[in-house]
């Protein structure tokens, strides 16, 4: 529950840093690219699928993230419409929940899961089996046992002791499972090291250039319980143009076309992975689904008439783009303190969350915007930074932004486009409990996951429980 503030600024004479920026006219705009379609602010306070924050952080408290189900769903129907005779598979390492899954079956959309929880998640969810691609570069065993016996509907192979093994596990089951290679094609995206996944030193993918890649389809077309669909290339996440796009594709259809002269094969498929980028900021201008859609077909289409090959059906792995822009993480402001710098004075306003429910910021460096959501304030903005209540120095939740100088103690803080890889990542540091996330629709909350308690979190110590006596280990 916020507290109300006194009028009048709070912070006045403060001096401005470098390097932050230039000051905004209005910090109280929702500007539209960022923010889930069809955030106003009412009366001053931000609205978000037709419910005033104020009012949903009173209902479930703060941290929480909030997610505009109609702005999600139009999202996935958006990819799936423009890349109509493709396949959209949705990147579940984005978020996921029973719920997302249910929105995702009915849309029509694919799903690409990374992990055996991902899998079984989607699988006691109801999702189909044959619309689910298995990603990872470390299946276990067990995880591709119950893929194959689920009648997963392609398992992208990521290196030769994953294609023995499950040539092996098909095999005893009397199946011929779908498979794709992963293939690095030298292609950096032009994103955080870390977030870049196509250049050649990263345990992603095998090589083309070294010819891992082409001896990796070989023993796939010579496996007798293994069917090559095709090759899979990402060339990393938050990309706002199609060049490196087009340079994969480029070097996929090369591949495709020597193993058509090898081995007398036209293989049907060919995945340019997902990474489409969305705005944090308004400095950001992301592709938008149908300029993607159509200049990723031009591309492929183009490519393999220059080759002599026929174009193979096209797919993709958006996640971020359908969870990000969504969703907001609502905070609530607790201390507020003016530091003195060299170059000027910073505001530090501190949140009730921070690095255990977004991570993106200390380990991406990411950026993101952030507005005061209980209301509209007309005074003098400064130069601030919102941190989180953990023991590090790290812990940044946004790191350079302009806030109203009145901004204090009860105020709700509301960052936006937090869908992606904040709730997914989250962890209990510090032993926070992770927040909820809570879909609103018609100006109506309902809970996708419901805030972890310290009764979650402990009962997981057996000092506490007793539960692990007499249990094995390992």
């Amino acid at each position: 529950m916020t507290r109300a503030h006194p009028a009048g600024p709070l912070h006045g004479g403060l001096q401005i840093p470098d390097g932050i920026g230039a000051k905004p006219h209005d910090v109280n705009a929702i500007d539209p690219l960022v923010w889930p379609e069809g955030a106003v602010r009412v009366g001053g306070v931000l609205t978000i699928g037709g419910a005033k924050v104020t009012e949903l952080a009173e209902t479930y408290g703060t941290p929480a993230f909030f997610l505009d189900e109609a702005a999600f769903r139009a999202r996935s129907r958006d990819f799936q419409t423009a890349f109509e005779g493709m396949d959209v598979f949705y990147a579940g390492k984005s978020f996921l929940s029973s719920q997302i899954l249910r929105w995702l079956d009915e849309d029509g959309l694919g799903l690409d899961v990374a992990s055996g929880g991902e899998l079984a998640l989607a699988l006691r969810s109801g999702f189909p089996a044959g619309r689910i691609a298995f990603h990872g570069n470390n299946k276990s065993y067990a995880e591709l046992e119950t893929a194959v016996a689920a009648g997963v509907g392609r398992i992208v192979v990521d290196s030769f002791e994953e294609i023995d093994r499950l040539d092996e596990i098909a095999q005893r089951r009397d199946v011929v499972q779908p498979v794709q290679i992963r293939v690095t094609v030298g292609v950096e995206a032009h994103t955080h090291e870390f977030i870049a996944t196509a250049h050649e030193d990263q345990k992603f993918g095998m090589s083309v250039s070294s010819g891992d890649a082409k001896e990796a389809a070989a023993r796939v077309l010579g496996a007798s319980s293994l069917r090559l669909l095709g090759l899979h290339s990402h060339i990393g996440s938050q990309i706002f143009d199609l060049s490196g796009f087009e340079v994969a594709a480029r070097r996929v259809v090369d591949l495709l076309r020597e193993l058509r002269d090898q081995h007398d094969v036209q293989l049907p498929e060919i995945d340019l992975g997902g990474g489409m980028g969305i705005a944090y900021t308004s400095d950001d201008d992301p592709l938008r689904p149908k300029q993607l859609a159509r200049s990723l077909r031009d591309i492929v289409k183009r490519e393999c008439a220059a080759a002599g090959l026929r174009t193979p059906r096209i797919s993709v792995e958006p996640g971020r783009a359908i969870s990000g822009p969504p969703t907001i993480t609502v905070y609530e402001v607790g201390t507020v303190k003016p530091v003195q710098l060299d170059r000027g004075t910073r505001l530090y306003v501190s949140v009730d969350g921070g690095m255990s429910d977004n991570i993106r910021t200390a380990l991406y460096d990411a950026e993101y915007t952030c507005v005061i959501a209980n209301r509209a304030s007309t005074v003098e903005p400064v130069a601030a930074r919102i941190v989180g209540k953990h023991c590090e120095s790290g812990d940044i939740v946004v790191r350079d932004l302009w806030l109203p100088g009145d901004v204090q103690p009860g105020d709700l803080l509301a960052v936006a486009a937090t869908g992606a890889y904040c709730r997914a990542m989250a962890s209990n540091y510090n032993l926070l409990p992770k927040p909820p996330v809570v879909a609103v629709k018609g100006g109506v909350g309902s809970v996708l996951l419901r805030r972890e308690t310290l009764d979650d979190m402990f009962a997981l110590d057996t000092g506490l429980t007793g539960a692990g006596d007499g249990e094995e280990t390992g």
